[in-house]
């Protein structure tokens, strides 16, 4: 008898700003237009070598041919269920507010090393995270810490070091 069981994929919501996913799309259509053809014509270069089972350059281009189709994959399935943080909702004033995606806080570090020391982050999802841009992802332990915070709250966050502490002083 044939199993004919349907196999459910969960589909993770991608959170991204109107601009991060303006940067899926557009990186989404250069591998689909652009490096798919690249990668054709390398595989059709290859294949004119002759005996495919000696070829490095026929299994070198079907390799990437592999990376590139999982990467428009994962790009087609992140852009299909993109939730687009709506940024131009965040009213009130600085000290009513809590913080939400897409939102931009200035922190003070209040205890360990750098107790002290100011950060300004951007709360934005995992696909847009990048610290050294100061876009931390809503998923972080830091992120996760300081969501639904107001300013002038002390939350803790768990670092390398351990428990550290953090001031919002800001939010906008």
């Amino acid at each position: 008898m044939a199993d004919h069981s349907i196999q459910h994929v969960e589909n993770k919501v991608t959170l991204l700003t109107k601009d991060g996913l303006q940067k899926l799309i557009e990186e989404l259509e250069y591998l689909e237009n652009v490096k798919r053809r690249e990668v054709a014509n390398r595989l059709k270069e290859a294949v004119s070598y002759g005996d495919l089972s000696e070829n490095s350059e026929y299994e070198d281009a079907k390799n990437e041919q592999a990376q590139l189709e999982r990467k428009v994959l994962t790009l087609t399935e992140q852009v299909k269920y993109a939730k687009v943080i709506d940024e131009d909702n965040h009213h009130g004033s600085s000290k009513n507010m809590t913080l939400q995606l897409g939102m931009t806080v200035k922190i003070k570090c209040v205890s360990g090393k750098d107790s002290g020391q100011t950060y300004e982050y951007t709360i934005v999802g995992t696909t847009e995270a990048d610290p050294f841009n100061h876009k931390i992802s809503n998923e972080s332990p830091l992120g996760t810490a300081l969501l639904d915070h107001k300013a002038g709250d002390v939350v803790e966050s768990k670092a390398p070091a351990g428990l550290v502490k953090f001031e919002i002083l800001k939010i906008q």
